[in-house]
């Protein structure tokens, strides 16, 4: 495998904190990128402001650690970016601050990279893209499953954020001809959560219609992230990145009887695939789950 040097923003969130680990056991080396250092043996931290270009400029010509000066040859090269860093979710900060410092951070840490002929830009992107999350009232997707074609229309601060900064991906890899994947990241699971919110979840499955029952364990999330690192030459990508199944004890069948009786399907789907389809990591970039929640969950116990 090629061992990379990654510059990390937002490595210190609910999700980063578990991908950089699995960036580590792969032998990469990380800079994380936050406002918070990430307290993990093996992780170099800068406190930094994805808002101040001039400082995701120097941030992306630093040296990871002092043991970097000991060949005096400079300052290394990044070999990728992977762009965590936001707010992450609405009713957070005002809307505005929310739009203002996803989409400028964004537009910041893919302008230094691109400038900086770093190749390899992974962005975090979300299923709140797809206009269902954060809706006022109960609104139903134009079609289901959920996949990268789907006419993205979200109407709240957060997801419409996520749309931008995707656009601004697709105009900075027209510009540089680069690989810049956008992860549509569904529902972080973080491995304690199969014991203090899932049994809630599969008990209480109308709470995530508004997730379409997705999910993505932290550590296969992180898989993603390597996957992506690995896989060259595909241009402007969008993927989801969650889980093979649904986060629900119900058939997939009898989720969309119950839940989204109006939706049509675009296709056949499993006994248990989930609306969130993962279908494009899976053919395109290989990805083999890890932690489909049943292995995590005693249903006879736990329920």
């Amino acid at each position: 495998m090629n061992k990379k040097r990654i510059f990390f923003t937002g490595g210190s969130g609910k999700a980063g904190k578990h991908v950089i680990p699995y960036l580590l056991d792969q032998g990469h080396r990380v800079l994380n990128i936050d406002l918070t250092p990430l307290d993990h043996p093996g992780v170099d931290n800068l406190t930094a402001d994805i808002t101040d270009a001039g400082q995701m400029f120097d941030a992306m010509t630093s040296y990871a650690g002092l043991d970097e000066l000991e060949p005096g040859n400079g300052v290394p090269k990044f070999d990728a970016v992977v762009h965590f860093a936001a707010i992450p979710r609405i009713l957070l900060k005002p809307d505005n601050e929310t739009f203002r410092t996803n989409t400028i951070g964004t537009y910041n840490v893919i302008e230094a990279a691109v400038k900086l002929s770093i190749k390899k830009i992974i962005i975090a992107s979300s299923e709140t893209t797809y206009g269902i999350c954060f809706s006022d009232g109960k609104t139903d997707p134009h079609h289901l499953p959920l996949e990268e074609d789907y006419d993205v229309d979200p109407m709240d601060s957060y997801g419409i954020s996520k749309v931008v900064n995707e656009k601004t991906a697709r105009g900075f890899q027209r510009r540089s001809g680069f690989d810049i994947y956008a992860l549509r990241i569904g529902n972080v699971i973080e491995p304690h959560e199969y014991d203090t919110l899932f049994p809630h979840i599969l008990n209480h499955p109308e709470q995530r219609r508004r997730n379409t029952f997705c999910y993505i364990d932290a550590r296969d999330l992180g898989q993603i992230v390597n996957l992506c690192l690995q896989k060259d030459d595909l241009g402007y990508q969008v993927f989801n990145a969650g889980n093979d199944t649904n986060g629900a004890l119900l058939p997939t069948k009898e989720l969309v009887e119950r839940y989204f009786p109006n939706v049509p399907l675009t296709r056949e789907m499993g006994e248990h695939e989930a609306l969130y389809s993962n279908r494009k990591i899976r053919e395109v970039l290989g990805f083999k789950e890890n932690h489909n929640w049943r292995k995590h969950i005693n249903l006879e116990k736990d329920l």
